[in-house]
């Protein structure tokens, strides 16, 4: 009975919850806001910002720069690095550290926080995580504080690297600047460090863990290469694809933007396809100010998001290439779905459907309740919750007005969005039940 409650699932739920209200508390504490703001920030807005660092989000109701103390902004850091990794990484290194054993509960839990290799190979996997998110944050860190210290303090540039690579990595899209970074869009230096970081952290560990054994598996055991997962090759064909498309609509959207050069037209436009395909939330411009057409193709790829097993959100690339490659099978009249010469099975085909089906759902239902409560346009109301569905944090300016309803509506779908829509489910129904009679099929007429 107790393991039935404290599934996998649940407990991975109970955590992030647990997270949030301990950050929550720490943000409305007095010394969590700089001097003359007020005594201390409500609880709904605290359970807001620290719901979006934990989500890694970046939906932010004040400037997080101004508003914050260096206590309130390193409370948000932590919480964005936790959200990023999941929290079960720290575990796992705490126990390694004292050198006890994970046990076969906790490689699961770990193994969904972070839906990597079987859990024979779990704590590798959490370990090798680990690694990779230090060294890209330290490379973006590095970088970033040199190219700052011509504009700043040697000390307060170093911070300034610091916070936004691991905001960058861990795809959050917090920043300590007013505008966000709109002030270096024709930076090729920040363009370039940030979209490096944000598809790093985007990619999927296991397709980074994956290439490695690819290419080394060879030297070390003597053997021939390994070839790569179905996984890792619809994730490096489906990402690129969404990265170009996204480019080349966002670009033709805002040609008559004002912006000086061609220089700055391709940096801004790559820059806010990868913000919002890596599901970041980093942006260069004004998203507010976009046209239609660019304000849809970057919510379709917020909708979408990143891969998984990364530090990003969405419905995820292999879900999105599963169901296209899906109803290409079904349009053609395939007995099965095969992709690079290997079988998919029918559930993980259900599963993609369900995802992608279910995340509509909760966004029609958030719209319709962001239509009643809050004065915004249509377009503004549907950017602003598939961008907290996907975990992105760009906004087109609402969120600073949302009301008490809003904000707990966009809260919840930060937090399943995070999770995921299908943990979600299983929390709430636990464990999987065996029907022990075969029923007759039904007919049903569909289409």
């Amino acid at each position: 009975m107790f393991s039935y409650i404290l599934s996998p699932h649940r407990l991975l739920l109970i955590g992030f919850i647990t997270i949030i209200l301990a950050g929550s508390f720490l943000l409305t504490l007095p010394i969590a806001l700089i001097t003359g703001i007020g005594k201390s920030q409500s609880f709904i807005d605290a359970l807001f910002t620290a719901t979006s660092a934990i989500s890694t989000t970046g939906l932010s109701l004040v400037d997080v720069g101004s508003y914050y103390s260096l206590f309130g902004q390193i409370v948000i850091l932590i919480l964005v690095q936790i959200g990023g990794l999941g929290y079960m990484i720290f575990i796992v290194l705490v126990i390694s550290g004292l050198g006890i054993r994970l046990s076969l509960g906790g490689k699961l839990i770990l193994q969904e926080s972070l839906t990597s290799p079987p859990y024979e190979e779990v704590v590798r996997f959490g370990k090798m995580v680990v690694f990779v998110t230090f060294l890209f944050e330290f490379f973006g860190a590095a970088v970033l504080s040199l190219y700052w210290m011509k504009d700043f303090s040697v000390q307060y540039a170093i911070y300034l690297g610091i916070f936004h690579s691991i905001s960058a990595f861990c795809t959050a899209g917090f920043s300590l600047f007013p505008d966000n970074l709109c002030a270096y869009r024709d930076s090729i230096v920040v363009n370039v460090v940030i979209d490096i970081l944000c598809i790093g952290g985007s990619i999927g560990f296991l397709v980074m863990y994956d290439i490695y054994h690819a290419i080394f598996g060879k030297l070390k055991e003597g053997e021939p290469p390994k070839r790569l997962l179905v996984h890792s090759k619809l994730v490096l064909l489906t990402l690129p694809t969404l990265l170009i498309i996204g480019f080349l609509l966002v670009f033709i959207s805002e040609w008559s933007n004002p912006l000086p050069s061609w220089k700055d037209r391709f940096l801004t436009s790559t820059f806010q396809a990868i913000s919002a395909s890596t599901t970041t939330g980093f942006n260069s411009v004004n998203t507010g100010a976009m046209r239609t057409l660019g304000l849809t193709i970057m919510i379709i790829l917020m909708y979408i998001g990143a891969s998984p097993g990364g530090t990003g959100g969405g419905v995820k690339t292999t879900t999105f290439g599963l169901s296209i490659l899906s109803i290409i099978s079904v349009i053609s009249q395939s007995d099965e779905l095969i992709i690079f010469g290997r079988h998919i099975p029918s559930r993980t085909k259900d599963k993609a459907f369900v995802i992608c089906a279910s995340a509509i759902l909760l966004i029609m239902l958030d719209v319709l309740i962001l239509s009643i409560t809050e004065k915004a346009s249509f377009m503004e109301i549907v950017f602003e919750t598939v961008s907290a569905f996907g975990t992105v944090g760009l906004s087109a300016g609402i969120t600073a007005t949302l009301s008490a309803t809003g904000k707990i509506v966009l809260i919840t779908t930060m937090l399943v969005g995070r999770v995921g829509p299908l943990a979600i489910g299983y929390s709430i129904r636990g464990k999987c039940r065996v029907v022990p009679v075969k029923y007759p099929e039904g007919v049903m007429l569909v289409g």
